[in-house]
């Protein structure tokens, strides 16, 4: 198949899908190497930064969107009039760096971490469409198992979860150390 078949085939795709898809399933459909939809993608990519068009095609991880650019995101809240824009707390953020980095991860595990109770943020994290259920852990009671989403992806502007920042050693250390004094004075306040 031609590039430019391609191109155009990976373009209509994206837009009936609506939604992230990913390289496997383009390539199963298209019957095309997954380096080819991937030559595609990059072209396609290349032609709407040069035709300043409003749309961009976006990788997260191994999956392929269309999206409009960010740049016009105003415009299209005056559309849909139902903007959707939410300003995260400092709670609800190190909530959720808590689930990013540990993912999978249960509330109570969250809990452990930040020491206080988590539902409210979690809940929001999950309204916001940041974080979602992945499964139940083989464990007494069966809890949720929570991870980010590919909203979280793209809200943060990272391709992967491997594209996180990494915790410096230093700052490790450090947390370890506030943990165990936290840990020793709630041990004093219950003796």
């Amino acid at each position: 198949m031609e590039l430019k078949e391609l191109k155009a085939i990976l373009e209509g795709v994206l837009f009936a899908a609506g939604d992230a898809v990913s390289v496997d399933k383009i390539s199963e459909i298209t019957e095309c190497e997954k380096d080819e939809v991937m030559q595609a993608f990059e072209d396609l990519t290349e032609d709407y930064k040069k035709a300043e068009r409003g749309i961009e095609i976006v990788r997260i991880e191994d999956k392929l969107q269309l999206c409009t650019k960010a740049d016009l995101y105003p415009y299209l809240a005056k559309i849909a009039k139902n903007k959707r824009e939410y300003q995260l707390t400092d709670i609800q953020l190190e909530t959720l760096s808590i689930v990013a980095y540990k993912q999978p991860v249960t509330k109570l595990q969250v809990e452990a971490i930040r020491g206080v109770n988590s539902d409210h943020a979690m809940n929001r994290l999950v309204e916001y469409g940041l974080v979602k259920e992945l499964g139940r852990m083989d464990a007494p009671g069966k809890p949720i198992l929570f991870g980010t989403t590919d909203d979280f992806l793209r809200a943060f502007g990272v391709d992967s979860l491997d594209d996180l920042p990494e915790i410096a050693p230093e700052h490790v250390e450090e947390f370890r150390e506030e943990a165990e004094e936290e840990a020793e004075e709630r041990l004093s306040v219950k003796i």
